[in-house]
């Protein structure tokens, strides 16, 4: 496992000399999960994008903003949030890093058991 204070400082530092203002690391990939470092100076944006079946985002450093219809909360180092099911963007308040954990798909099984479960009846 990365050491990720150390990891997000790196990037940190590559986001500073990068065009876009950005850098990230995917450093855990196991099946459907993924976990990324993902580093932005202050006043970068990561487009709105579709969101996985489920995410969450932990703030190593800094503060950041999810964007997206009806705006978002703030977040700040520490602090740990789900993904909205929207579509969603990111702003960086400051020079911010973060962890993405993401589950890229569900099992087929698994989201027909979702579904029912959430069918009134």
């Amino acid at each position: 496992m990365d050491d990720l204070d150390a990891l997000a400082r790196h990037l940190l530092d590559e986001a500073m000399t990068s065009a876009h203002g950005r850098s990230a690391h995917l450093f855990l990939h196991d099946g459907p999960l993924r976990q990324a470092v993902i580093a932005l100076t202050a006043g970068t944006e990561l487009d709105e994008h579709n969101t996985p079946p489920a995410a969450s985002l932990h703030v190593l450093h800094g503060r950041v903003r999810l964007t997206g219809q009806g705006g978002g909360p703030e977040l700040k180092a520490g602090q740990v949030a789900m993904l909205p099911r929207e579509r969603h963007g990111l702003l960086a308040l400051e020079n911010a890093a973060v962890v993405l954990t993401a589950v890229t798909g569900v099992p087929l099984s698994e989201r027909r058991t979702a579904a029912a479960a959430a069918t009134p009846g």
